[in-house]
């Protein structure tokens, strides 16, 4: 266990799984205090049991990041059990596939309810606390999905993730003054449990269209918003980081040995 994060005060909305948790772990064994947002307590649970059978600081709290009233609860939550926030690890998102010519209205608003208004709601909810901090940082989990490339079926999922990196630079702006660094990171294809159903036929093609040769952890995801919540990251801020493998610089799956 290292000392980077040492006793900060860390939230991770949708840290119950996933990215989520790959982030949380990454937070704790570097000595910060972390606390795990979702929607699924029995996974909000074990995900926060396995941080402390690891001899890391976490709990789990129940809460949808597109209720005003639960995003509240989350903020006291934390000031409560770790004395602040710090950091905010915006990460919560869903990413159900419909294409156009089916998708609904509800399942459009449910995707921006989520992802974009509950991105606003939750870092709009942490920044007193954050004003507080001696550094406050702000990480937005976006995906090259949407800013940089397009996949049928998700529309609604990359224009949340394209509209966060544009709610990031004006934040950012605004967030200065107070010491506060607001960045992004945009993963690509990432191995979690959402693609254990998929397939062996489409996780190999996933893979070939990766140069390094394998698809992401979440811990990956992690590190980097780690570097950016450090004090070596100070002068960083409205800015994002890809974390692909470099599956977003080859023209087509045949250029990738």
């Amino acid at each position: 266990m290292g000392n980077r994060a040492h006793k900060k005060a860390v939230i991770v909305t949708g840290g119950s799984k996933g990215i989520g948790c790959g982030i949380a772990k990454v937070f704790a064994n570097e000595g910060a205090k972390v606390l795990l947002v979702g929607r699924n307590p029995e996974a909000g649970e074990q995900a926060a049991q396995e941080i402390i059978d690891g001899g890391g600081v976490a709990s789990f709290l129940r809460a949808d990041i597109s209720t005003p009233n639960d995003v509240a609860a989350m903020v006291e939550t934390s000031v409560y059990r770790h004395g602040g926030i710090d950091v905010l690890c915006s990460n919560a998102g869903v990413f159900p596939s419909a294409r156009l010519d089916e998708m609904t209205e509800e399942e459009w608003d449910e995707v921006n309810s989520i992802n974009l208004k509950g991105t606003f709601l939750t870092v709009k909810a942490c920044l007193p606390e954050l004003k507080k901090s001696e550094a406050g940082r702000v990480l937005l989990t976006s995906s090259i999905t949407g800013p940089i490339t397009g996949y049928p079926g998700w529309s609604h999922y990359g224009a949340t993730k394209a509209g966060m990196l544009g709610f990031m630079r004006t934040a950012a702006i605004e967030f200065a003054q107070h010491n506060i660094t607001i960045n992004a990171v945009m993963p690509g294809n990432i191995m979690t449990e959402g693609l254990d159903d998929i397939g062996e036929d489409y996780l190999n093609a996933m893979t070939r269209s990766i140069p390094m040769g394998r698809l992401g952890e979440t811990e990956d995801v992690g590190y980097a918003m780690l570097f950016l919540s450090s004090d070596e990251a100070r002068y960083i801020t409205g800015q994002t980081l890809i974390v692909d493998g470099g599956q977003t610089l080859s023209e087509s799956i045949d250029t990738v040995s």
